[in-house]
């Protein structure tokens, strides 16, 4: 499994499906290591590559071209475009208006060499630009593995490749998380997730200020999201608590005693915190954007994320609800690492056929 630098430096939900999944696939009997995509890898001692995070193409063709390894992707196809277009201020933004979605993510490539010290190994695609390289990685891929179906079909509609596929969901950890008979504190309401832009906890801050609701915020500021971060404290009330990153089994007993987890994002594929909150008991409230309707149906409350009013109304409502039983169980029968990772194992066995 190949991902990119800062996969473990700066954790995110793709951190969480790589360890998941190459867990559940160990259990299998399967050997899989994780590797970063600045690794000097020894090619010659896997039959396949299985490559994360297709907005990342910088990362992935060198390793297309060095392996010659057939390989299936992870499309993690996040789409920040409505964000950046919409609520990104300084130089991303502005690019992001002028120039759309490919060419913004081209420019962001190039500007962390510079701001985060990331190397780029590719000159293909420096050359190719960022669309041309996104759509060789899926065209030249044994098989793509979307999280969704949704997620197949954006990829399809932006991309113009329509390769096989097969949906590999996202999942929890029914080992961690399992229900517990913790109580609830009723006014409780949860936010885990990195601190930026996207995830849109200003709104969320700006939204639960003035009420008598308890918000905790666990998570860490995005790289090039510090000036996002301090306005998020600079605006929070004296009912907003900040908590630094904790590990998943540290985020049980907030889970556990949470009424409400709320992810109010600009684009999800999934929420893996979401998905985690709500086997914990936890009522959701989360956004449209993305794919997440695919996973939660009508068992979660929608959120508008630039509509502060959406927000809070919606967080309020579920307050007042009943749990959802139907929705911690539906995960539980439907999206755990060992049924995601009995998946990829038969995309392995198709790929390499």
């Amino acid at each position: 499994m190949l991902s990119r630098a800062t996969l473990f430096s700066v954790p995110g939900g793709d951190t969480v499906q790589i360890q998941g999944t190459a867990a559940s696939l160990i259990d299998f009997g399967v050997q899989v290591d994780i590797k970063l995509t600045t690794d000097t890898i020894d090619y010659s001692r896997y039959d396949i590559i299985h490559f994360f995070n297709v907005i990342r193409p910088a990362d992935i063709l060198p390793h297309i071209k060095a392996s010659g390894k057939p390989y299936v992707i992870s499309s993690i196809f996040v789409d920040y475009t409505e964000y950046e277009q919409k609520m990104r201020g300084g130089i991303n933004g502005f690019l992001a208006r002028m120039l759309g979605r490919n060419a913004s993510e081209y420019w962001k490539a190039m500007a962390r060499v510079f701001l985060n010290c990331e190397r780029i190994n590719s000159w293909e695609y420096v050359v190719k630009g960022h669309k041309a390289s996104v759509q060789k990685i899926l065209k030249g891929a044994k098989l793509i593995l979307p999280n969704s179906v949704s997620e197949y079909n954006r990829l399809v509609d932006i991309y113009g490749v329509a390769n096989q596929a097969a949906v590999i969901p996202n999942a929890v950890d029914e080992k961690v998380f399992t229900p517990t008979i913790l109580p609830q504190k009723p006014k409780q309401v949860l936010c885990a997730a990195r601190i930026e832009g996207r995830k849109n906890q200003l709104n969320l801050i700006k939204a639960l200020n003035g009420t008598d609701v308890e918000l905790v915020i666990i998570g860490d500021a995005a790289p090039n999201h510090i000036e996002y971060y301090n306005a998020c404290k600079q605006a929070a009330g004296s009912n907003v608590k900040f908590i630094s990153s904790l590990k998943q089994s540290e985020l049980l007993q907030y889970y556990a005693t949470s009424k409400v987890h709320v992810l109010p994002s600009w684009f999800e594929t999934t929420g893996l915190s979401s998905l985690e909150a709500a086997v914990m008991g936890c009522n959701i409230v989360i956004t449209d954007k993305g794919d997440t309707r695919e996973y939660f149906g009508d068992n979660a409350f929608y959120c508008q994320p630039d509509d502060i009013n959406s927000i809070r109304q919606s967080v309020l409502t579920a307050l007042a609800s009943p749990n959802n039983k139907v929705l911690q169980s539906r995960i539980l029968d439907n999206y755990t690492w060992h049924m995601a990772a009995s998946k990829t194992l038969e995309a392995y066995k198709k790929a390499l056929v």
